[in-house]
């Protein structure tokens, strides 16, 4: 945590703002501020960034590029919301095209008021900002030392948005391998979640009160269909998604005789894991230009 705390990186999106708080915003950045000599760094790359900084009101335009931001920077991430409209929305909070502020859409951390927003409560803001991902990056840390006291359980429909909000983490890696952010699960919303819910299995793996995978199933006859198999990428390798795929086949009632799954054809992680459980190929079906389905199947034993 000490090089986190030691130089940020910070990415900055103007949502729709009058400039004036994306002025004094640069200002911190000029030889009278000088943040930089703190360490703080402004990137332009969402992958790069640990705290992310959004001025002025969140409109019909912004507001899809602000979630796209948001879901690329890696875990953890602090949201900053500088000034007035990006706080609440401001004076333009009942516009016919302004949303709100930005925690209409995505979660903040930190608000700066102001208007425009003083440099020094800027700054101020970043170093709350700062004991907030420090508090962030213990806590993750901590859930990581519990990995071996993870539950694997049915999850409840109140689990059905942090379900969502993980799986929506999960399959960014999957659009950054096509290039193509219209899959299907990336897409799904929270009304389909929910009805899809009392018709699919839905299981959980948790620590310390924490959803960090999940997945689901349908019965079809005598056939049961695994889908949406996510692990949050800060616990990636570590086992808990081959352990949830053995849960949810067992999970499936005596009727089901066979367990089919789909994935990506680049996806060759998802493909090895599935061969190493006994799965195989049998059809391939294009879904864009760019994605061809993979479906495998296993008999149950």
């Amino acid at each position: 945590m000490l090089g986190f705390s030691k130089s940020p990186w910070i990415i900055h999106y103007d949502a729709s703002s009058c400039n004036g708080c994306d002025i004094e915003t640069l200002a911190c950045l000029t030889p009278l501020y000088d943040v930089e000599r703190f360490g703080v760094v402004n990137t332009g790359n969402p992958k790069h960034a640990d705290i992310f900084l959004v001025t002025g009101a969140v409109n019909l335009q912004s507001r899809d590029v602000i979630c796209n931001i948001y879901h690329q920077l890696p875990e953890p991430k602090v949201v900053v919301a500088v000034g007035a409209c990006a706080c609440s929305g401001g004076i333009f909070s009942e516009c016919y095209n302004i949303a709100g502020g930005v925690d209409s859409v995505i979660p903040v951390d930190v608000y700066i008021p102001g208007c425009a927003a003083r440099p020094e409560a800027i700054i101020d803001g970043v170093v709350k900002a700062l004991g907030v991902l420090e508090e962030k990056h213990r806590s993750m840390a901590a859930i990581a030392n519990s990995i071996d006291k993870t539950i694997l359980e049915r999850a409840v429909q109140a689990d059905v948005p942090e379900i969502l909000a993980l799986q929506k983490i999960a399959y960014q890696s999957e659009a950054e391998i096509y290039g193509d952010d219209s899959l299907p699960a990336l897409q799904q919303s929270l009304a389909d979640m929910q009805a899809d819910f009392d018709q699919m299995i839905f299981l959980k793996a948790v620590v310390n009160g924490k959803i960090i995978a999940a997945v689901r199933g349908r019965v079809m006859g005598t056939t049961g269909d695994i889908s949406r198999l996510v692990v949050h990428p800060y616990f990636r390798g570590r086992g808990l998604g081959p352990r949830l795929l053995v849960e949810i086949e067992r999970a499936m009632p005596p009727e089901v005789t066979r367990f089919e799954a789909r994935t990506g054809h680049k996806s060759k992680r998802n493909l090895e894991s599935y061969a190493r459980h006994g799965y195989t190929v049998f059809k391939t079906e294009q879904f864009t230009p760019t994605i061809q389905w993979i479906f495998v199947e296993k008999q149950r034993k």
